[in-house]
């Protein structure tokens, strides 16, 4: 029998970012993993904003400032400092500005990231802009 066809079955529940979490799974500790990690940190924030679940602007603030701290102990490259944490930033505001930095955050760390995860995150730009 299919969920479907049983009147109080619950929906599966579907991980958001899969790609996101297999691939910091996979990858060794280091630099990498650490680029994975927050990145799929940065989309769970962002999906917080979204229109259907948004969560109210204080509880994103206070998840966008322990975000931050967690941020400065992670050992990222360089070039993506600036855009995780702006990205960050972002969550406390609009949907639209989540998706524009969004969208830099994947032209910062896009080369540290496999083609499944930038999808994830490009998709969750384009959901953001949606509405």
């Amino acid at each position: 029998m299919h969920a479907e066809s049983l009147p109080f079955a619950l929906e599966p529940l579907r991980f958001p970012f899969p790609a996101l979490a297999s691939l910091a799974g996979r990858l060794p500790l280091g630099g990498g993993r650490e680029v994975a990690l927050a990145a799929l940190m940065t989309a769970r924030l962002a999906q917080g904003v979204m229109t259907d679940g948004a969560l109210p602007p204080g509880e994103r603030a206070t998840r966008a400032a322990a975000a931050k701290v967690w941020l400065a102990s992670l050992a990222l490259p360089a070039t993506t400092r600036v855009p995780f944490a702006r990205c960050v930033e972002s969550t406390t505001g609009t949907p639209l500005q989540v998706a524009g930095a969004l969208r830099s955050l994947v032209a910062a760390a896009g080369t540290h990231l496999d083609s499944a995860s930038v999808q994830e995150l490009e998709k969750l730009a384009r959901k953001l802009v949606d509405g």
